[in-house]
């Protein structure tokens, strides 16, 4: 097998590899439409995106179309619900782990360097990746609220899991590539310039967007104390974890150094916005709590408040563990991510960094924006 990856070389084996797999889903869907389609990437990929875009709490493959569980008759086919289940997650993780081993190979063809600039320059579109995910949200409220879409399906799907990440991604190598093009021409005076730029171009009109919604439509609402509180609350969060860090095991920090810093703040605004957004949400304006669409904190909170007396529960919520759980798993990639691990292979460190603070920043980007204009 080695002397074939030398031969062939690795990425063209990549190629050949992603290729072969999504020829043989193709083809399995062609040939057992019911087994392959219906049940498996109907049930666990798409039907959840259709569910999610017309906000309906679960949806019926019947007679070849998708309707509202509670329309659909006794003899409906598979059922889906919005979010994610953990069958789903077994077919997004080694998906990821393909897209992060093709972005090494383009960081390699296009001789990036200086790495740590590149992370920093690629925040933005970790906000951005959140933000669009809400003009979904959106999208769902307003067909719940009038009937109709303002991005009809099929569109509408390229902004919901798993494809918005397909798109987030693409819509960042293009930032990429652009921006090291600039750069090899001498228009700018380093790549992350014009990187940084983009993203934040894309969530400020992303943001715009949602806040024009909010003050044109019956259906969308604007709440300024949510991301004051769930910002000043991640900031406050990171900033007393950084400092314990600094004090009591400064030696965790060499490897990340200041990244270590972005990789806190991601998942205590993920933990924070999930407090608040599961449990505070109606003491600062919303009608209703938010509902938990991700597996891990839906267990969190429900194991909390079946745990704990109802009375305490009461006082404290359910979801305050997840934002513990959230700070502890980022101090533990920031103690795995030493300085051994940047100098034998600085690509992947940093590629792996990206991701960890995009899986933090970038649901508890929408969680926030979720709640901040009550969608």
């Amino acid at each position: 097998m080695d002397d074939f990856i030398d031969r062939v070389g690795p990425e063209r084996v990549w190629a050949l590899t992603v290729a072969s797999l999504a020829a043989i889903v193709a083809l399995g869907a062609v040939l057992f439409p019911q087994r392959v389609y219906v049940e498996f990437i109907w049930q666990y990929f798409w039907g959840p995106v259709v569910a999610d875009a017309h906000s309906w709490n679960c949806v019926a493959w019947a007679n070849g179309q998708e309707i509202a569980c509670s329309e659909a008759g006794p003899n409906a086919g598979p059922t889906a619900e919005p979010g994610y289940t953990f069958v789903s997650y077994s077919g997004y993780i080694p998906t990821l782990v393909l897209l992060l081993i093709g972005i090494i190979f383009l960081i390699r063809r296009l001789e990036i360097e200086r790495y740590r600039a590149g992370f920093f320059a690629l925040f933005p579109f970790m906000l951005f990746g959140g933000a669009l995910r809400v003009v979904e949200d959106v999208n769902a409220t307003a067909f719940a609220a009038t009937g109709e879409m303002s991005i009809p399906l099929p569109w509408s799907g390229f902004i919901i899991s798993p494809l918005i990440y397909f798109t987030v991604f693409f819509i960042a190598l293009f930032a990429v590539v652009f921006s090291v093009w600039l750069d090899r021409n001498d228009y700018v005076s380093g790549y992350e310039y014009p990187l940084a730029g983009i993203g934040t171009l894309a969530v400020t009109i992303t943001i715009a967007y949602l806040a024009a919604t909010a003050a044109t439509e019956p259906y969308s609402e604007f709440h300024p104390l949510i991301p004051l509180v769930i910002l000043v609350g991640a900031t406050l969060t990171t900033a007393i974890t950084w400092v314990a860090l600094e004090r009591f095991a400064p030696e965790l920090n060499r490897g990340t150094e200041s990244m270590g810093i972005v990789v806190i703040w991601a998942h205590a605004v993920d933990g924070v916005a999930n407090v608040v957004g599961l449990d505070w949400a109606t003491s600062l304006g919303l009608s209703a709590n938010l509902v938990p669409k991700h597996p891990i904190n839906r267990a969190i909170a429900n194991t909390t408040a079946n745990v704990l007396p109802a009375d305490v529960v009461a006082v404290t919520g359910s979801a305050w563990p997840f934002l513990l759980v959230k700070i502890a798993a980022a101090v533990f990639v920031i103690w795995i991510f030493d300085e051994t691990v940047f100098e034998d292979s600085p690509r992947y460190a940093i590629m792996l960094m990206i991701t960890v603070v995009a899986v933090g920043l970038g649901p508890g980007t929408r969680d926030m924006l979720r709640a901040t204009f009550g969608v």
